[in-house]
């Protein structure tokens, strides 16, 4: 029987991972595929083709926001662009969430962000209880002006869904530097600590270093 449940397991460890990976990918091609019932009916794949295409939706989704980045990379895709958010910042409500969702897009997806910047080390939710965080900058004046020292942004991301945490404002001196990478502490806090990012990582961490605090200046610039 322990060589059964052994077996069970070892089995289980290989299938979970990759039932889970396809039934993503199922439903990813099965959702944007819906979006071709947006075209007009004489358009659609079985009235041209006289059948059904898997995963055109996702080619067409993905020629879509190729064609509109080269659109928008020229000096008229930005003016239109430009017309666009205004337009979008005169409607009322609509105008609140295109702008927050924008600003969060921009900050998570440009090349030039500076979301995610390190991994760090902090004491949350309690001291003497550590959890691993991302830097995301440094406090808004209003709020850095009402503190007494050097402070820094993070974020503390759950487990084992890294989309949702807590964004809270700790000193500058009590942040631990983590000797791991961005992508490295993602994969540590999806899978509860079970996958270590590499044998040679010193998880007691070490204190803030110069270049993290070079980090900080910048993203106040």
């Amino acid at each position: 029987m322990p060589a059964v449940k052994r077996y069970f397991i070892a089995g289980l460890v290989v299938w979970v991972p990759l039932g889970i990976t396809l039934w993503v990918l199922h439903f990813l091609l099965t959702t944007l595929d819906q979006t071709l019932l947006l075209f007009p009916e004489r358009a659609q794949p079985e009235a041209l083709f006289g059948f059904h295409i898997p995963g055109l939706g996702v080619v067409i989704f993905f020629a879509v926001l190729l064609i509109t980045g080269m659109l928008t990379a020229n000096f008229l895709g930005l003016r239109l662009l430009g017309f666009w958010e205004s337009l979008m910042g005169r409607i009322p409500v609509v105008k609140s969430i295109y702008s927050s969702v924008k600003q969060v897009s921009d900050t998570l997806l440009s090349d030039t962000g500076n979301a995610f910047r390190k991994a760090l080390l902090v004491e949350f939710p309690y001291p003497g209880s550590w959890t691993i965080a991302f830097m995301t900058g440094t406090p808004a004046v209003a709020v850095s002006s009402q503190l007494p020292s050097e402070h820094v942004s993070v974020y503390v991301p759950t487990t084992p869904n890294p989309t949702s945490g807590y964004f809270i404002i700790v000193p500058l001196s009590k942040v631990r530097e983590l000797d791991m990478t961005v992508d490295e502490a993602l994969k540590y806090i999806i899978s509860m600590g079970v996958v270590a990012p590499r044998p040679h990582v010193d998880l007691a961490a070490r204190p803030i270093v110069p270049a993290a605090r070079r980090a900080v200046s910048e993203t106040r610039n």
